[in-house]
């Protein structure tokens, strides 16, 4: 069983989607008042820039949404409620969605699908992934909790890097989808796969690239061991890193984001929050999916002050951070209803000042990081 199957859902989580989910528990800048410390200020509107993604003709809306909540993570959204958070969305200027079979065994993908059936092809981009197949399982009962989504498991994953599972998997995708096309692929978590993953997948979507099947190809991750090793063996154009290039985890600068930088590749950065502590950082919240180390929490209430000296809401910050690094393109953050969609694009958008970035250089000064992202 891979590290995925054995966390609940944590990869999906990883790549925007649960992590994101306290966010929705403090006031927005929407409407709601203002947690306690953040002073009211006016929100910044600023357009939602478009974003080439490595050397290809595919791009990312600096802000991207994640799918994995309208596939039922964690718990149920009604088929109105994915409707509406999509909507709000799409009127705050996202237009990069990205999905995975993975998340609520094609759940996401069916819903993303319906919501954009309508709308003209070229406004909008999309991402799936590749590398599980969804197995009719007629004999199963139950849900699907134990894989982090609140579905009938009617399905099994399988676990296939192999070329032709790659290109099975994005043709039930685009079914799924009711697409045409689909803009970007990744590789989904091929921590324990990642030889045959370089060895089959990545010709595979090599080819589907050249053969415009796609425009651009990559991998989603949340390490980076692995990624670098593609960035610096193949010629991908995206990776999408989850909870490695935040206010509380740099790692990634150790190898994957210079790598991406010299070689001229992407990186999509989820995983802002670190599976919820800088949403909301108190006793008992989950750093990378399991309790907060106590020294951890003490980091991120210092952030969370000097955030609020400032006037500025910490997810804010958190959110915008990433940005902040000539090799990311875009933040992606799983949202689940219509509140967090609105708090999202308000907190991308927020005005902050170079102040806060400062003192955040003072606080905890990492060569290669220079916390100072542009508007949006």
């Amino acid at each position: 069983m891979s590290a995925d199957e054995r966390a609940a859902g944590e990869r999906a989580a990883g790549d925007g989607g649960a992590d994101e989910r306290a966010a929705s528990e403090q006031a927005t800048d929407g409407g709601a008042a203002a947690p306690a410390g953040i002073a009211r200020v006016p929100v910044t509107r600023l357009p939602l820039t478009r974003v080439p993604l490595g050397r290809t003709t595919a791009w990312t809306t600096r802000l991207a949404f994640g799918a994995a909540g309208i596939g039922n993570l964690y718990s149920a959204v009604t088929d109105e409620d994915a409707d509406r958070t999509l909507a709000t969305a799409w009127d705050r200027g996202i237009r990069s969605f990205d999905t995975a079979p993975h998340y609520g065994l094609g759940l996401s993908e069916r819903r993303l699908g319906a919501f954009l059936r309508d709308r003209p092809r070229d406004t909008y981009t999309v991402s799936t992934k590749v590398g599980r197949l969804l197995v009719p399982d007629p004999g199963a009962t139950g849900d699907d909790l134990a894989h982090g989504f609140a579905v009938p498991a009617s399905y099994r994953r399988v676990w296939d890097f192999g070329a032709d599972a790659v290109r099975r998997g994005l043709e039930e995708s685009l079914e799924r989808l009711g697409l045409d096309r689909v803009d970007t692929v990744y590789l989904h978590d091929p921590d324990d796969h990642a030889d045959q993953a370089l060895r089959e997948a990545y010709p595979a979507l090599e080819r589907l690239r050249a053969e415009g099947v796609v425009r651009a190809i990559g991998v989603g991750m949340n390490q980076t061991a692995v990624p670098t090793r593609f960035v610096t063996e193949t010629d991908i154009d995206v990776v999408l890193l989850a909870g490695r290039y935040t206010l509380l985890d740099r790692s990634g600068l150790v190898d994957l984001l210079p790598a991406a930088q010299r070689r001229g590749v992407s990186i999509v950065a989820g995983g802002v929050f670190n599976s919820g502590l800088l949403a909301d950082p108190r006793p008992g919240a989950t750093y990378d999916y399991a309790a907060a180390p106590p020294e951890t929490l003490a980091r991120a209430l210092r952030l969370r002050e000097i955030c609020e000296r400032h006037g500025v809401p910490l997810r804010a910050a958190a959110a915008r951070f990433p940005l902040g690094h000539p090799a990311v393109a875009g933040v992606l953050l799983g949202l689940r209803s219509a509140a967090e969609a609105t708090d999202a694009a308000d907190m991308l958008a927020r005005a902050i000042p170079e102040a806060l970035w400062e003192e955040l250089r003072r606080e905890d000064p990492v060569p290669g990081s220079d916390p100072a992202p542009d508007g949006g």
